[in-house]
């Protein structure tokens, strides 16, 4: 049960000590609170967490309330045990990651059959085949040889237009190719 302070013209009556700093460490907790708590949000990513953590920040500043001398730097002290506080947590953090020298290797994709990579080849090169000598032989030097627009232009002799145009044209041919739709 709390003693009232009262302060009157003929008796003031005084709660114990414990209660007085409980009272002073209630309306420092009331006043600055919220301003607190932006600080906690700020070092965690969860705001029940940061509710934890300034409350055990808090719990400790109430253990410490005797010793702090200058009242007037709470904050501060506050603020220096929610990082203290918030390093502890993530020094003791599980760690589902390490360290290691070389870096891992992706799982790989499973390997394609070398019957169907051999199939879609053949009809690829066939569709190639049924295309105009003109762009058959632009798509060949373009995508076989892996020559740019300007070099297979030089060689046929032709524009860099008219090889990006007669390509696309190839390209629009295969893409209907009936041989080749059930690739797609």
């Amino acid at each position: 049960m709390t003693t009232p302070v009262c302060t009157g013209a003929s008796t003031a009556y005084a709660a114990p000590a414990g209660h007085r700093r409980y009272a002073s460490f209630s309306s420092y907790v009331r006043a600055r609170g919220p301003v607190l708590l932006r600080t906690a949000r700020s070092l965690t990513a969860n705001p029940s967490d940061a509710e934890d953590l300034l409350q055990t920040a808090l719990t400790k500043t109430y253990v410490a309330w005797e010793r702090i001398e200058d009242h007037r730097a709470l904050d501060g002290y506050v603020r220096r045990a929610l990082v203290n506080t918030r390093t502890s947590q993530w020094r003791k953090r599980k760690v589902d990651e390490y360290a290691c020298e070389e870096v891992p290797e992706k799982e790989a994709a499973p390997a394609p059959d070398p019957a169907e990579q051999q199939s879609l080849h053949d009809a690829m090169w066939r569709a190639v085949l049924r295309l105009p000598d003109r762009q058959r032989a632009m798509v060949v030097l373009r995508y076989y040889e892996d020559l740019s627009e300007a070099q297979t232009a030089e060689i046929l002799g032709v524009s860099v237009g008219t090889v990006k145009s007669a390509v696309s044209r190839a390209l629009g041919k295969l893409r209907e190719d009936p041989e080749l739709s059930p690739v797609r």
